[in-house]
């Protein structure tokens, strides 16, 4: 008994080490360009199919990262949804999209390549869909977008699918560019991942307010 828990805590060990070394290398260089070796041997494993072992396919590494970051993410804007229930103001379900990653990037410190790695692979065509329904389909951004139907009814539905992704493009490569910025140690427009996060509010109530064109 005593030398299986022994074992699952040194493959769960293992598991956080490769988890680590791959987001990291996914960040610098793209998916497609690392090999699960190369994400084995930065983690330093001596056996070459570590990844494979421990993950199966490299969707399921890119997944199982995504859901490492799942939880804390959650739970900030499930917080967030309660504070402002019932709310009319656009710039509260705003905060609630984006003050949960924000608020998360600055939990990691400054060594973090999470942002960059979410831009990596939502640039990625074979994953892009993948990573989006994932994230989606949690219960707290299904809960968000019901407060945009319900905030911006004037708005069509394909015009709230568009701005939806307009918005989501908008978070997650102005918050790559900071980490990468953060990482270079060259100067960001924002003093803080709290103050880029009202920046990235206020600029998403002017593109959810603009006027729209009926499609023809």
């Amino acid at each position: 008994m005593a030398g299986s828990r022994v074992r699952q805590t040194h493959g769960s060990e293992t598991r956080e080490v490769i988890l680590a070394a791959a987001e990291k290398l996914f960040a610098e260089h793209g998916v497609a360009a690392v090999s699960n070796r190369q994400v084995s041997e930065a983690a330093g494993q001596a056996n070459n199919f570590a990844v494979g072992y421990h993950f199966g396919t490299k969707n399921d590494l890119v997944l199982a990262i995504v859901r490492r970051h799942a939880p804390p993410i959650e739970r900030r804007r499930e917080e967030m949804l309660a504070k402002f229930k019932g709310s009319l103001e656009l710039r509260d379900g705003l905060a609630c999209l984006v003050l949960p990653i924000t608020e998360h990037l600055a939990s990691l410190g400054p060594a973090s390549w999470h942002a960059r790695f979410l831009a990596q692979v939502t640039t990625d065509p074979a994953l892009w869909k993948l990573v989006h329904d994932e994230t989606v389909a949690s219960p707290s951004m299904r809960e968000t977008t019901k407060v945009f139907e319900r905030l911006l009814p004037i708005l069509p539905a394909e015009v709230r699918e568009e701005r939806a992704d307009m918005s989501r493009q908008i978070i997650v490569h102005m918050c790559a560019e900071r980490e990468r910025a953060l990482h270079a140690g060259t100067p960001t427009p924002r003093a803080s991942w709290e103050a880029a996060g009202v920046g990235l509010v206020d600029a998403l109530a002017g593109l959810w307010m603009a006027p729209f064109t009926p499609a023809k």
